[in-house]
C-alpha cells in the first residue's frame, strides 16, 4: 500500500498531529487509560476533539491521572471544585460523570479483573483493521459500539451513547480507522 499524509483530522493542529501519530489507534491495556479514554470521549459531547484535547493536562491533574479508586471517592466539594478552576469542560454532569463512571468501572473491575478484560472481551481481544479510503467512509456509530453502549449503560456509565463509544472504540486502538493511504494504519507498519 502506497502511504501518503496522515489522517486529515489530524493535520490542522500540532497537539492533534501528536496524538494520532503517537497515540490513536494505538490498543490500549491499562484501565487508567481505558477510562480517561472514555471520559474524555464523554466529556467531548456536543464540542471538538481539539477542545478537549487541549485541556487534556487539566483533566488528568482534576482527576487524579484518571485513577478509577481515586475517582470513585470524589465529594461534592472536590466536584465543584474541579467545575470552578476551570481546567476542565465546565459542564456540571461531565464532571460528575467521572465519579459515576469511576464506581461503574469498579463494579467492572471486581466481575472481569480489569476494565480492559471488560472491553476487549467484545472483540474477543482482537482488534477490528479497517480499510477505508476516505475520511467519509467511517461512520459515527456502529453494531459493536451501540452494543457496548447499551451494556455500560445498564452497568451504571453515563455520557456512553454509540457515538462517544465509537469514538472511543477508535482511540484506544480496538477499531483501526486510519485511512489506508495513512502511514499510521495497521497495515503500513
Amino acid at each position: 500500500m502506497t502511504t501518503n499524509s496522515i489522517c486529515p483530522w489530524a493535520q490542522s493542529d500540532p497537539e492533534m498531529t501528536h496524538y494520532h501519530n503517537t497515540e490513536w489507534g494505538r490498543p490500549g491495556y491499562d484501565d487508567s487509560h481505558l477510562f480517561e479514554m472514555l471520559n474524555l470521549e464523554g466529556a467531548q459531547a456536543g464540542l471538538s476533539w481539539r477542545t478537549i484535547l487541549h485541556k487534556r493536562e487539566g483533566y488528568r491533574r482534576a482527576f487524579h491521572q484518571f485513577d478509577i479508586d481515586r475517582c470513585a471517592v470524589l465529594t461534592e466539594a472536590e466536584l465543584e471544585a474541579i467545575r470552578e478552576a476551570g481546567e476542565v469542560v465546565r459542564h456540571p454532569q461531565k464532571i460528575k460523570a467521572v465519579r459515576t463512571n469511576a464506581l461503574a468501572a469498579q463494579k467492572i473491575q471486581e466481575e472481569f479483573g480489569s476494565l480492559s478484560n471488560y472491553i476487549w472481551q467484545f472483540t474477543d481481544h482482537n482488534r477490528i483493521i479497517n480499510h477505508r479510503m476516505d475520511s467519509s467512509d467511517i461512520p459515527a456509530k456502529d453494531e459493536l459500539s451501540t452494543k457496548i453502549s447499551k451494556d455500560l449503560k445498564k452497568r451504571g456509565f453515563t455520557f456512553v451513547g454509540p457515538v462517544t463509544i465509537y469514538s472511543f472504540l477508535q482511540a484506544v486502538g480496538i477499531i483501526d480507522d486510519h485511512l489506508t493511504t495513512c502511514p499510521y494504519h495497521t497495515d503500513n507498519k
